[in-house]
């Protein structure tokens, strides 16, 4: 009001509350309508706020949906004094005829003139305009055929209780709140394209006479020729008399409006099939449809026009299982434009990735659930997807393929095999087939990618690389047949389950693991009932994953390479006594140690403390009052661990308040570290002797012979003579003692400690020192 005061110059009389100005009558300003009875009195309505204006707008119930409801609830009458083509009509006599939007400026002169204008002001804001000539539209109401949902809403309520919805929120949330609130749902456009309702009225309301027709069959039956066409204008041309007028003179014409087209959206079980009229047994098989994805919007557009009419029609959900998805946004999280281009080119991307990449990203990621999803230009997410499924599996499979040739080994589907990597391997392969066999049943591709990324991480880096000196080893022994059958069975096996997400890959990798045209599409969901299982080995072999990854990362803290041996690590409250010769072998290898020391939990408080860290943000939400002393009682040490949990001045601490973490005491911060589980410890002996010394410098001249040895090319078959030359006294002892394993490593028959063709030879720096090197081929 101090506004309108400001710039009117006039004085506030009196302030009351608006629900007081509720039922009044007011002098409308034209009286065309003064005798509409419960018309021209205030009203109240939450749409109107008092953001703009003066909270005080008018109601024109046949130009706004809101209006109309709230006239229809106060007993108001609609009126709509303007025709389809945007003029005014009876009784506005001034400006019958008239086009709506040229009136604007008469009538502000009418209220001039009459005392009722205040003030004229323009506003810039959006306005609907047709799409195809750009003139403005106006909001007006019309005549409309309605199905009556409202009829049948509780049956759509209790078949939505009927359908899985993907993501699970949908079925109460957004879906189920949108059936909730259904209206009837006006089903005619007032269009000439389009599916023409199929009914004819009569022309002269004097004589009523409805027909509504259901098929082609019994439109020519009722009008005696034959159909060609069932669009306008060719079907607005049957016409016949109107049985129910004596006089002979009326007509049943068809109506003027056609079928709205998520009506026909809405048909598309039945009409696809063209049922009752054909495929009765094959529709009534396959309805309700087993599994639909859309957009989210959809829940307000097709989904809900499918459930509608599938209610309407069979009282059953039209589909059991619906993957909700959500929008995809280019650089920056802008909707997608073709005219900035701030997304990849499709084409480009199935070229340079392939699709599989493509489908991969789209299905491990938020958008399957509901969320958004950002696609740079770069596509960097699609990149990922190469990098975390495509390429581990593609170097799984051709690991395999190289070495099977190489070897003439026709490995074969077989899960037996006494090594422990195998076994464990194995199990991991029955738990992920169930995984995502369990995902997918529910619609869950990403917990489905991710687990397979996850095996995939293990399938590489822990079970190929902790096995390959048995694929390399020259004796065709049973082990290594074994890893080679298990290897591929772990292929065929594992394609198997992801062929739904990684079609095409798996395709490729199947076909060639059984160099057949056989597709890997054809083949069942693997069934591992009978598969050997050992959870207790899958815990074990995590466990000692998780030490070894602490042991790694206390030499990469301590700048010591992992070819370097060491001569003792020491684990405490890791491993339980039972832990096999094998897995101990494995944890030894893994991080090059020499000795394995295993201590019980109890003694872990020699060697660490536990410290709290804890989540003041949180925690002042619940206990404001209490901070303080808290903060005291941390720096003091003083609260204890009850079952996982904290208690610190007489409180228990929630478990989102606080992380707890073991920290290395003073004397031993440089070569201790806890596990990921934060129960445990590893202890890396970090001293090197001299005989460790050399067996390192034999490791490191082991990787670049070995790196040489690709760099030019050779076969992994290829058998060659080292020559080798070198001033430093240490890289000659080292050559000298461990010959024997430098030899095995790199398929060496000999060592020569002379350059015999300077011309061919190159010079490599390791730690200790320069070396030459020189390769021939055998």
């Amino acid at each position: 009001l101090s506004k309108y005061e400001r710039e009117l110059g006039n004085y506030i009389v009196k302030k009351i509350k608006g629900k007081d100005l509720i039922g009044l009558k007011y002098k409308p300003p034209f009286d065309y309508f003064k005798k509409h009875e419960n018309a021209f009195k205030i009203l109240h309505a939450d749409f109107v706020t008092t953001d703009d204006g003066t909270g005080i707008v008018h109601i024109a119930p046949g130009f706004g949906e809101d209006d109309q409801v709230l006239c229809e609830k106060n007993n108001i009458e609609l009126v709509c004094p303007v025709d389809s083509a945007g003029k005014f009509t009876h009784p506005v006599k001034e400006y019958i005829g008239t086009q709506v939007f040229e009136t604007n400026e008469d009538i502000i002169i009418r209220l001039k003139k009459q005392n009722l204008w205040i003030k004229t002001e323009q506003y810039i804001h959006n306005y609907p305009h047709c799409w195809r000539t750009d003139t403005p539209l106006i909001y007006k109401a019309l005549p409309s055929w309605y199905v009556k949902v409202t009829a049948i809403k509780e049956k759509m309520i209790k078949n939505n209780e009927q359908i899985n919805w993907i993501p699970g929120h949908i079925k109460s949330g957004l879906f189920g709140k949108w059936l909730e609130n259904a209206r009837d749902w006006s089903i005619s456009r007032n269009r000439f394209w389009g599916c023409p309702i199929p009914v004819w009225q009569s022309d002269d309301p004097k004589y009523p006479h409805v027909e509504v027709y259901g098929s082609i069959k019994e439109i020519e039956e009722a009008f005696g020729t034959k159909v060609k066409d069932l669009h306008r204008p060719y079907i607005d041309s049957l016409t016949k008399p109107n049985p129910k007028d004596p006089t002979g003179k009326s007509k049943l014409r068809r109506v003027p409006e056609i079928l709205d087209c998520w009506f026909e959206s809405g048909s598309m079980p039945y009409a696809q099939v063209h049922y009752q009229f054909e495929n009765k047994d094959w529709f009534e098989n396959h309805f309700p449809a087993d599994f639909i994805v859309e957009y989210l919007a959809q829940t307000r557009g097709w989904f809900y026009t499918l459930i509608v009419l599938s209610t309407a029609l069979f009282d059953k959900p039209p589909f059991l299982n619906c993957i909700c998805h959500g929008v995809i946004l280019g650089d920056g999280g802008q909707k997608l434009s073709k005219r900035l281009r701030n997304y990849p080119d499709p084409k480009e991307v199935f070229k340079q990735y392939g699709a599989d990449a493509m489908r991969w990203f789209m299905m491990s990621s938020p958008v399957m659930r509901g969320q958004e999803l950002v696609i740079n230009k770069d596509a960097d997410g699609i990149k990922e997807a190469v990098k975390s499924a495509l390429k581990p599996l593609w170097n799984a499979f051709n690991f395999f393929s190289i070495y099977a040739k190489a070897d003439k080994i026709k490995a074969e589907l077989n899960f037996d095999s006494a090594n422990i990597l195998d076994k464990y391997i194995i199990s991991k392969l029955v738990d992920i087939t169930e995984i995502i066999k369990s995902s997918l049943d529910k619609y869950d591709t990403v917990s489905a990618t991710k687990s397979a990324e996850e095996f995939l991480e293990v399938l590489n880096n822990w079970y190929i690389r902790r096995s390959r000196e048995r694929f390399w080893r020259h004796q065709k022994d049973q082990d290594k047949t074994q890893a080679y059958n298990t290897l591929f069975s772990v292929l065929h096996i594992f394609t198997r389950a992801i062929a739904p997400m990684l079609p095409m890959l798996t395709e490729a990798i199947f076909s060639n693991l059984y160099q057949s045209s056989s597709s890997i599409h054809l083949e069942k969901f693997p069934n591992l009932d009978t598969c050997p299982y050992n959870k207790t080995l899958i815990h074990n072999m995590e466990k000692i994953r998780d030490a070894c990854t602490t042991a790694l990362r206390i030499r990469n803290d301590q700048k010591i390479r992992i070819r370097q041996p060491l001569e003792k690590v020491t684990f405490i409250g890791v491993a339980d006594d039972n832990f096999s010769e094998d897995l101990k072998q494995l944890v030894l290898n893994e991080i090059n140690v020499k000795n394995w020391v295993n201590l019980g939990k109890e003694e872990i408080f020699k060697y660490a403390d536990y410290k709290i860290k804890i989540n003041f943000p949180v925690l002042a939400k619940r206990l404001p009052e209490k901070i303080k002393d808290i903060v005291n009682a941390n720096k003091l040490g003083k609260w204890k661990i009850i079952n996982d949990k904290v208690e610190i001045v007489d409180e228990i601490l929630n478990r989102d308040e606080f992380d707890i973490k073991l920290e290395a005491k003073t004397q031993y911060k440089n070569n201790i570290s806890s596990l990921s589980t934060n129960d445990s410890l590893v202890l890396l002996d970090l001293d090197v002797n001299k005989e460790l010394e050399l067996e390192g410098i034999a490791r490191d001249i082991v990787r670049v012979i070995q790196q040489t040895r690709k760099d030019i090319d050779l076969k992994i078959t290829d058998k060659i003579n080292l020559e080798i030359s070198t001033d430093e006294e240490i890289i000659n002892r080292s050559i000298e003692k461990w010959s024997k394993y430098i030899k095995e490593q790199t398929l060496a028959d000999e060592i020569r400690y002379k350059i015999t063709t300077p011309n061919t030879q190159k010079s490599y720096f390791i730690e200790s020192g320069k070396f030459n090197l020189n390769i021939i081929k055998n």
